[in-house]
């Protein structure tokens, strides 16, 4: 059986970027499985993965475009002190959730001047290029709550 639209795919990967530095593995741990053809994994390795059959073995660069988007400034701002209300210390590197008009999102501290916090709400990976190896494990047809769900069962 191949991935195509409404399988489940079931891959070990190693993601690093461009400087060789491993940024995710699932070494040691469990594979990753997700229902293929429904946006469950970035663009970009889906794509790649297309195709593939159970044992295929393959290396993708996957471009900014095809990952999680480019870097937008506009996705960056400076917010008061008083937005975090009832928080003891903010500091560069926390994390929090925010709503915004096109729903909720992460936002991570940045910097923090006086009364003054730059927060930024791009993926920590944006702008980056992305490096896989990729070992297809597995491949199966998904089930009918799995195609309801959108997603793999358990």
């Amino acid at each position: 059986m191949h991935a195509t639209a409404d399988t489940v795919v079931t891959i070990d990967y190693t993601l690093t970027g461009n400087d060789g530095e491993v940024i995710d593995t699932s070494e040691g741990r469990e594979p990753l499985a997700y229902l293929h053809g429904h946006g469950n994994i970035i663009p970009g390795l889906e794509k790649a993965l297309e195709g593939k059959a159970e044992g295929e073995e393959l290396k993708v660069k996957v471009e900014p475009e095809e990952g999680y988007g480019p870097r937008r400034d506009e996705l960056i701002q400076q917010v008061s002190m008083e937005a975090f209300a009832g928080i003891d210390e903010v500091e560069p590197g926390m994390k929090f959730n925010a709503e915004s008009a096109q729903g909720p999102l992460v936002v991570k501290v940045t910097e923090v001047e006086g009364d003054t916090v730059t927060i930024d709400a791009n993926h920590d990976l944006a702008g980056q290029p992305l490096n896989f190896d990729v070992k297809v494990r597995e491949v199966r047809e998904a089930s009918p709550q799995e195609l309801e769900q959108g997603q793999v069962a358990g």
